[in-house]
């Protein structure tokens, strides 16, 4: 019972932590990224902290407050994964994205939906890793420095013992000799220490010793759910073959990082990592099935829908609440949030069965971007394009800017491109903005020290003729 209360203390961590994280605050860390598209960001700010809300409930009804799963309905490149991604990013939660249009119904041929469920696992262990990492990287990064110290001066290893031993001798003057070398060695080693720290010796070639990496390339053929038994036969296998030593000749530098690396993960307690990050997946993780519309059977539609409604009946058990077998042991799905999207453009919401509907209570419309959301996105977000492109140049010494007509201009075209030919959002942003500055990355190299500023009339004479005709408008994908 304590294991367990430590497990669940543990897998609350990061989101418990969040006090200050309340829905308005989660908002505004989504609009650094994300323009528009405000009910969504509502929906899944809730959805966030009413998950931080039941990890501080007590008592049995603890484990009947499940996640309310979430649909978002919206074209293509509105924000529905960006809105997500940043969210479990915001705490760290496991997070796996995933296409419904990649499973099929059991006996067909496709991926098993339980596959979703060991991925996110996998992505937990990583997290949970990466932060057991960081508790013992000083204490690893020591015992790599002792190593490297052994590597560039090998006889003050080996002076360690006798020195002790002769310090435990009962005569005084026995080994006096043997003393004033052993203080020498020590002497030379500290100033070692020094150099290396100063970082004096970073370009030095050691031959270090290093465990040889085993990888396990075999495949096992096998029914569907068979891929956590897949999983544990490798790990036996691997576990079998014997830990083999190989020699390496590197830089100082690198011999570090590879030294501090295999001293961290001698330092984790791997099954630790592993109890941690079921439960935390449990409790704490986000799946988001993307295309859902492509597995709704329209009412109206002809041809073999079989397929598309085996995917919902086997995605449902995930939903509802099921255990899922894995490598690092079994995960109940409970209390796992999942966030779904979908276009909807040939079928709606009511084509999912009703059982499906009924486990996704919560449903948020987002709206197609206008030419006034292109220009906030071209500019405000903390990634935005504008921005990305100006670091590129910048380091080839070109000072890139845009003017605010330019930036204007940019998004009335984009708009207009995407009411001509298929509307894509704000992926649209992406090509105009290639199109767009073509000619200069390619000549970039030759511009150094060079201000270019690009302004409504250079955007016109670039962009213009691919706008107005349709036909070329098409290639503008």
């Amino acid at each position: 019972m304590d294991n367990a209360a430590t497990g669940n203390t543990e897998t609350g961590e990061n989101l418990l932590e969040q006090d200050s994280l309340t829905p308005e605050e989660i908002v505004r860390e989504l609009d650094k990224y994300i323009i528009a598209q405000e009910d969504a960001k509502r929906a899944v700010a809730v959805a966030l902290r009413n998950r931080w809300r039941r990890l501080k409930v007590e008592g049995s009804i603890k484990e009947e407050i499940t996640p309310k799963n979430i649909i978002l309905i919206g074209p293509t490149g509105v924000g529905k994964t960006e809105i997500t991604r940043r969210l479990a990013k915001l705490v760290r939660a496991p997070f796996v994205k995933v296409e419904a249009t990649k499973f099929t119904e059991v006996g067909y041929v496709g991926r098993d939906v339980e596959s979703i469920i060991r991925d996110l696992v996998e992505h937990s262990v990583h997290i949970v890793k990466e932060e057991e990492r960081k508790k013992v990287r000083k204490m690893a990064e020591e015992m790599a420095e002792e190593r490297l110290l052994d590597v560039l001066l090998p006889s003050s290893a080996r002076r360690d013992d006798l020195s002790t031993a002769l310090l435990d001798s009962e005569s005084e003057n026995e080994g006096s000799e043997e003393l004033k070398a052993d203080d020498s060695m020590r002497r030379s080693r500290e100033k070692l220490r020094e150099m290396l720290r100063a970082g004096r010796l970073e370009e030095r070639i050691v031959e270090i010793e290093i465990e040889k990496s085993v990888h396990t390339s075999m495949q096992i053929l096998g029914p569907a759910g068979f891929s956590e038994i897949e999983g544990q036969i490798k790990d036996m296998f691997s576990n079998m073959i014997p830990r083999q030593k190989e020699r390496r000749k590197v830089k100082v530098k690198e011999a570090r990082k590879i030294l501090s690396r295999e001293a961290e993960e001698d330092l984790i307690d791997h099954d630790r990592v592993a109890q941690i990050a079921l439960k935390r997946a449990e409790q704490t993780g986000i799946v988001f099935i993307d295309e859902i519309d492509k597995i709704a059977v329209p009412t109206h539609g002809k041809g073999p829908d079989v397929s598309r409604e085996g995917v919902q009946r086997d995605l449902l058990p995930l939903i509802e609440g099921c255990t899922v077998g894995t490598k690092y042991g079994s995960v109940r799905t409970d209390h796992i949030l999942f966030i779904a999207s979908g276009a909807f453009h040939a079928s709606k919401p009511s084509d999912l069965m009703p059982e499906f509907q009924g486990r996704f209570p919560i449903r948020v419309e987002l709206k197609s971007l206008t030419s006034e959301h292109f220009a906030k996105i071209l500019t405000e977000p903390e990634n935005a394009l504008t921005k990305q492109y100006i670091a590129l140049l910048g380091t080839e010494g070109v000072k890139l800017s845009f003017s605010d007509d330019a930036i204007q201009e940019l998004a009335t075209l984009t708009a207009e491109v995407n009411s001509k030919a298929e509307n894509i959002g704000a992926r649209r942003l992406y090509t105009v903005m290639e199109k767009l500055l073509e000619t200069i990355s390619f000549d970039a190299h030759k511009m150094k020290g060079k201000d270019v500023v690009i302004d409504k009339q250079y955007v016109k004479e670039h962009l213009d003729g691919f706008v107005e005709d349709p036909d070329l408008a098409r290639f503008i994908l």
